[in-house]
């Protein structure tokens, strides 16, 4: 048996899970997440994986993680010493940012906080002109007190951002190597190597951003490879932000891809299992400890969105909001996320409202219920409450249950307060919970001009089969469904996807006219780097794909839309193609068109990816026996509290057909279906939940 494993931290636990390459069958650990140190749940997990698997490591041929140390860093202002060197006259292009404000109508809010600060940014004399032509030359001079004043406040990295340098790289290059002579302890980040792209801003913030938490993800990395070498693993992968893994050496050259690292995972898992099951219209459901994640999939095809600011503070959709945090101009799968996780801690307003989130418990001291010292009544403690999960137990009898504690938390800081029973508090948080989480599936469906009813909903992550069901029907949703090791489903993800990564460079020129020949040599350099970058990796050569796009706008626009060019070859048919695909495009997008308007080139752009083969997934079924576990009280808002049968889902056959209500639980997570739907289990052990006496 050939074996691929993934690791996953979430906000309470860490996943690890395996696959075999062959039979597709399936594994899972759990180990609460380490927040004072993140590797080592890291370890825990794959030490108990491997264990409890019995998997000889030199059976395991990838090694794949996804890591919050990014986004961690950034979020709690904890990112290295960082300075930024830009053309002189440039020094405060990181504060004058754009005129994008998150709310038109809060004359007092706040931009976020300048990753280098003004002492930490300085200026050097040099110009190249919008042709890429040199104006000024570098000042050499210049640079022999630039060093010594950066060494004077020891710093960890250095951005370098100069202007028009998309164009001419000559002058970060002289600088950016006299740089990581004199400064050789000191990670030195060039726009030109990070994002040859135009705009400025966010050129200079994406530069920032990877120098700012270049050593922290370099120093986490480190000890986690030192840590996974222990235990004799092959090399390791790192999940990047618009899905496929890349090797650390990779990541460490482009940090800021890898921010939205797991969130990714778990979306890339969800058109694997998607194109198995023959339905590639999803809605992505995954709800962790502390978020809720929200994606489409649309005939199979993931959305990725380069329009993506990190840092934004908590809150429901920030990141569709220009302003609230650090612009990042690498490709990020479209997500909605909202606080709103296992985890998350349910409270009263002043003003006497129930409020859910945005703050969580997260791992330590976690809900109530977990008995670690949680003082704040959660919505996991809600689910228990109501019946939903196991009063005693979770993870199969590892964890034990503190059902009084949870009781008491709602009763003295809920129930009491609102004049409420436990009960119909407990439900109310449910209420808010779905509701926020149900406005993050409309972002990514209604608000993108998509019909949920059109879409099954396909959700994971420890307490996403909860809510799931209650979640379809709010939406008008026809089908659920729920993969095998949904707990661990982002982990799975990990293991499900290729090697992957995406070049750009921008090249200004009308689309029309432009000699074929041109563009081809440019997309061939970008292809040059793909393949030293692939060679590393060890995937067969006959397993490499290039996928060429453009960004293309109409002249006098500002915004451009990516279009994939067909084919290979790069003549003036395939350009033709490509200006066609941009007016649909643009129809599809703004519901418009025009057709003699001139197609202008703004950035060429490249995915290389290295194909790992089809890793096929299905659930473990049995002959049926044993299935039933239990009955139990538990609530549900057309009946109040009813007896409900509890089941095994190990246990099940396929085949099965399962009548709500019912609760059916496993190691990683539990399924609840309401009265009024129905579960039948297909023959690769999914759960389709679809409504009424039926299923389809």
């Amino acid at each position: 048996m050939t074996w691929r494993i993934g690791v996953d931290i979430g906000g309470t636990f860490t996943d690890a899970a395996l696959v075999d390459e062959g039979s597709g069958a399936i594994g899972i650990a759990k180990t609460l997440t380490t927040p004072e140190d993140f590797g080592q749940g890291v370890v825990n997990a794959l030490r108990e994986a491997i264990e409890t698997y019995d998997v000889p490591p030199g059976d395991v041929s990838l090694l794949s993680h996804a890591t919050t140390v990014v986004t961690n860093a950034i979020l709690e202002e904890k990112g290295a010493r960082t300075a930024l060197i830009a053309t002189r006259g440039f020094r405060d292009i990181l504060e004058l940012r754009r005129s994008s404000r998150s709310d038109l109508y809060d004359l007092f809010q706040d931009p976020p906080a300048t990753l280098v600060p003004r002492h930490r940014r300085f200026e050097i004399t040099e110009r190249i002109d919008a042709q890429g032509d040199v104006v000024t030359p570098l000042a050499d001079t210049e640079i022999d007190d630039l060093v010594e004043e950066i060494k004077s406040l020891d710093v960890d990295a250095v951005a370098v951002s100069l202007l028009f340098s998309f164009l001419n790289d000559t002058h970060e290059k002289a600088l950016g190597e006299r740089l990581r002579t004199a400064l050789p302890d000191a990670s030195i980040f060039l726009s030109s190597e990070v994002l040859p792209e135009i705009r400025e801003f966010e050129r200079t913030s994406t530069t920032a951003v990877c120098a700012y938490v270049g050593p922290i993800l370099d120093s986490y990395l480190s000890r986690l490879e030192e840590a996974v070498g222990s235990l004799d693993l092959p090399g390791l992968h790192v999940m990047g932000s618009a899905g496929g893994v890349v090797d650390v050496a990779e990541a460490l050259r482009m940090p800021a891809a890898v921010v939205e690292s797991g969130p990714a995972a778990g979306v890339i898992a969800a058109a694997l299992v998607g194109n198995q099951i023959n339905k590639n219209n999803l809605l992505s459901f995954d709800m962790g400890g502390t978020t809720a994640k929200a994606a489409l999939i649309r005939d199979g095809h993931i959305e990725t969105t380069a329009e993506y600011e990190v840092g934004g503070g908590e809150g429901s959709q920030n990141r569709w909001l220009h302003g609230t945090g650090h612009p990042i101009r690498v490709p990020v799968i479209d997500l909605a996320e909202v606080s709103a996780g296992g985890g998350s801690i349910a409270w009263i307003d002043p003003a006497g409202a129930l409020r859910v989130g945005p703050r969580s418990a997260g791992a330590a001291p976690g809900p109530v219920c977990y008995g670690r010292g949680g003082t704040e009544p959660t919505v996991t403690d809600a689910n228990l409450v109501l019946g939903y999960l196991d009063a005693g137990s979770l993870l199969g009898g590892r964890m034990s249950i503190d059902y009084d504690g949870a009781v008491r938390a709602f009763e003295e800081k809920i129930a009491n307060p609102l004049g409420q029973t436990v009960s119909e508090a407990a439900a109310g948080v449910i209420s808010i919970v779905n509701n926020n989480m149900a406005d993050a599936l409309r972002v990514v469906s209604v608000e993108r001009g998509h019909d949920p009813r059109e879409f099954g909903l396909i959700a994971f992550g420890g307490a996403g089969p909860l809510h799931a069901v209650a979640l379809a029907e709010e939406l008008d949703v026809p089908e659920v469904v729920i993969p095998p090791i949904p707990g661990g489903f982002s982990a799975l993800g990990l293991v499900g996807t290729d090697i992957r990564r995406d070049y750009a460079k921008t090249h200004f020129a009308p689309l029309t006219g432009t000699e074929p020949a041109q563009l081809a040599a440019l997309w061939d350099e970008m292809i040059e780097s793909a393949k030293a970058m692939l060679t590393n990796t060890g995937v067969p050569e006959d397993q490499w794909v290039f996928q060429r796009s453009a960004d293309l706008r109409y002249a006098r626009q500002a915004y451009e839309l990516n279009v994939p060019l067909e084919g290979e070859r790069v003549d003036h048919g395939s350009l033709k193609k490509l200006a066609d695909g941009y007016h649909e495009r643009h129809a599809q997008t703004y519901g418009h068109k025009n057709e003699a308007e001139s197609v202008q080139i703004v950035t060429l752009r490249l995915t290389a990816t290295g194909q790992l083969p089809n890793l096929p997934i299905r659930q473990k079924t049995t002959d049926g026996r044993d299935s039933f576990k239990a009955n139990r009280m538990a609530w549900f808002p057309k009946t109040g509290n009813i007896e409900t049968p509890v089941l095994n889902r190990d246990r099940f056959a396929a085949g099965s057909t399962i009548k709500g209500p019912a609760i059916i639980e496993s190691l990683d997570s539990t399924i609840v279906i309401p009265p009024g739907w129905r579960g039948r289990v297909d023959a690769r052990g999914f759960i389709r939940i679809t409504r009424g006496e039926e299923t389809q």
